[in-house]
């Protein structure tokens, strides 16, 4: 796990050139999702507690892993 401006990054898929981040941060109650595919944002999610949002973020990892992404490089 990496700090990247001041929130975690999760995860990190890779496939070909591309790759996908997940990161986990706080803005005020609510902890807020953000994946973003090569640096450009593509979903976030808010949730009201962290165990749910890691829970989603590690629920989209399988799912890249079971189409050919890697999480190793």
């Amino acid at each position: 796990m990496v700090l990247v401006d001041g929130a975690l990054r999760l995860w990190r898929a890779r496939r070909r050139h591309d790759r996908i981040d997940a990161v986990l941060g706080r803005t005020g109650p609510d902890w807020v999702l953000e994946f973003s595919r090569n640096e450009r944002p593509m979903l976030t999610r808010r949730h009201a507690r962290e165990a749910p949002a890691r829970a989603e973020a590690a629920s989209r990892l399988q799912d890249l892993l079971r189409a050919g992404w890697t999480d190793r490089w």
